[in-house]
C-alpha cells in the first residue's frame, strides 16, 4: 500500500491518510469541504462546500497521478437531504459520462457541522 498525501487538500484531522493506493486502486478519505489554503470551510451554503469538497479530493487524486475521469464510485454524506439537489448540481460539473457509480446518503451529523463531505474510489 502507498500513502497518498498532498497539501492541495486540508491535512487529515485524525489518525488516517488522504487516500490510499493498492492494487490499481486509490481510494480517498472523506473530504470534508476545508479551504487547505485558510483552514477553514468554504464560505456560502452546500454549493460551495460541495464545490470545495470534490476540488479536495480532485487534488489527492491528482497527487496519485490521475483525475476525477478515473473515478469508478463515490459516495456522498449529507447533513440534510433537502440539499441533495443544490448538491447534485455542482457535483454534476466536475463528472462527466460515464459516471461513476455513487451513493447519496443522509446522516445525523458530519465532522466539524460539515454540510457535506465526500469519498471516491478511483482506478489507477
Amino acid at each position: 500500500m502507498k500513502v497518498i498525501n498532498t497539501t492541495k487538500a486540508p491535512k487529515a484531522i485524525g489518525p488516517y491518510s488522504q487516500a490510499i493506493e493498492a492494487n490499481g486502486l486509490v481510494i480517498t478519505s472523506g473530504q470534508l469541504p476545508i479551504d487547505p489554503a485558510t483552514g477553514e470551510f468554504a464560505p456560502g451554503g452546500i454549493k460551495e462546500q460541495t464545490r470545495q469538497s470534490l476540488l479536495n479530493a480532485k487534488a489527492i487524486l491528482e497527487e496519485a497521478g490521475i483525475g476525477l475521469a478515473n473515478v469508478m464510485k463515490t459516495t456522498v454524506f449529507l447533513a440534510d437531504m433537502e440539499d441533495f439537489a443544490a448538491m447534485n448540481e455542482v457535483y454534476a460539473e466536475f463528472f462527466n459520462e460515464p459516471f461513476p457509480a455513487r451513493s447519496a446518503i443522509s446522516v445525523k451529523r458530519l465532522p466539524k457541522d460539515a454540510l457535506v463531505e465526500v469519498e471516491c474510489i478511483a482506478a489507477k
